[in-house]
């Protein structure tokens, strides 16, 4: 099995993506991106045996970040890898939503780059 040390981010806005990719391959993971939750399936599919962690947008075209935490945790292959929603939505009921779904974690944007990092690193225990 491949180390698990990648980080898979999903979110459509490419410049969040390219920020929030320098902010974790500062504490040395490596990342996969994708801008919507059918390549975030697809690259999940592929690339699972390395992925720990995935950071998750609920607002995205095609197919919500809910749409994409249900089939991940519905899946017995993908129960080890932890999702954070990231996103703007910050109602209460997002959140709960999220946690009824299976999300391990929830950060809103804006976010701070050092506060990612600590809380993904605080929820792999690293």
């Amino acid at each position: 099995m491949a180390d698990k040390n990648s980080i898979l981010i999903c979110d459509d806005e490419p410049d969040i993506v390219s920020l929030v990719k320098r902010f974790l391959q500062l504490d040395h993971f490596d990342t996969l991106t994708c801008s919507n939750g059918k390549e975030a399936l697809k690259c999940l599919e592929e690339s699972y045996e390395k992925i720990v962690l995935i950071l998750l947008d609920i607002m995205m075209p095609g197919m919500s970040g809910f749409e994409v935490l249900r089939t991940i945790k519905s899946k017995e292959t993908y129960k080890e890898i932890k999702v954070i929603l990231f996103t703007v939505k910050s109602f209460k009921e997002d959140k709960e939503k999220g946690t009824e779904l299976g999300a391990d974690g929830y950060i809103t944007k804006p976010f701070s780059g050092n506060e990612l990092r600590e809380y993904v690193k605080k929820l792999l225990n690293r």
